[in-house]
């Protein structure tokens, strides 16, 4: 069966659209700025109206304003590899496989390289924040004040969003694939990459809408920190078979001298 070359485009061009999304997540997604009764509420809701000032709050966040999140952008790493890794096998099906066996492994290893460096880069970064960002929050007044002026009042709903729209591109770009050629279902690697994707932005999701709106910012750190680690884990995955393929080129290169 020969692969349906529209239907595979499209669900390149709908991973590369979520990739995209989730690296701008930081710059497009507008950042909340709480009113003084939109703070009032929620040291009230949290019982800390007593020891926390509102108007303190409002001045800290004009000097800092609030900051976006991490999850969104974190899942760039999943689905950049993703992303790549199809775009691999969509070259071995279009192109002879005397050419492309040379090249996949090449590619694939500087792919790995860089996800791995870039996702613990990531990873201590979004550890450092969450740690600052519960020693700043349990720190009653004045940490608890900068927590939420900076980070208390997570854009929940935009982020919301976001993600269902990323959702909605991912569920549409395995239905393309899945009717573009029968190899990609049977390829059980890329089926487990794919759930992993889906997963990582469920985790997100569930962690967004999981606690109360001052706390989001944390609960986000800490779905970046899950989405880190899962991209980590296919970075070294990818990294392995990259040097196996490697090794097997430069064997047969070997056997046919």
């Amino acid at each position: 069966m020969e692969l349906r070359k529209p239907l595979f485009i499209a669900a390149l061009v709908l991973l590369g659209l979520c990739v995209l999304v989730e690296v701008g997540a930081s710059i497009f997604l507008p950042r909340p700025v709480a009113s003084g009764a939109d703070i009032a509420a929620s040291l009230k809701s949290e019982g800390a109206q007593d020891d926390v000032s509102v108007q303190d709050v409002v001045a800290m966040q004009g000097e800092n304003p609030p900051t976006p999140g991490l999850g969104i952008p974190y899942l760039a790493l999943v689905d950049g590899l993703l992303l790549l890794t199809l775009g691999l096998m969509g070259a071995s099906l279009l192109i002879p496989e005397r050419v492309t066996g040379q090249l996949q492994g090449v590619v694939s290893l500087v792919g790995a390289i860089v996800a791995l460096l870039s996702g613990i880069g990531m990873l201590f970064g979004a550890i450092s924040l969450l740690l600052l960002m519960v020693s700043l929050f349990t720190a009653v007044p004045f940490g608890t004040i900068a927590y939420l002026a900076i980070w208390g009042f997570f854009n929940r709903g935009g982020a919301s969003a976001t993600l269902g729209l990323l959702m909605t591109f991912k569920v549409a770009a395995c239905i393309c694939l899945a009717l573009a050629h029968p190899r990609f279902l049977q390829n059980k690697g890329l089926v487990l990459l794919v759930l992993t994707s889906l997963l990582a932005g469920a985790i997100v999701s569930v962690l967004h809408g999981w606690v109360p709106g001052i706390l989001v910012s944390i609960t986000d750190a800490i779905g970046a920190i899950v989405v880190a680690i899962l991209g980590l884990i296919w970075a070294v995955v990818l990294l392995i078979g990259a040097l196996v393929s490697i090794f097997r080129v430069l064997k047969l290169k070997r056997t046919a001298t």
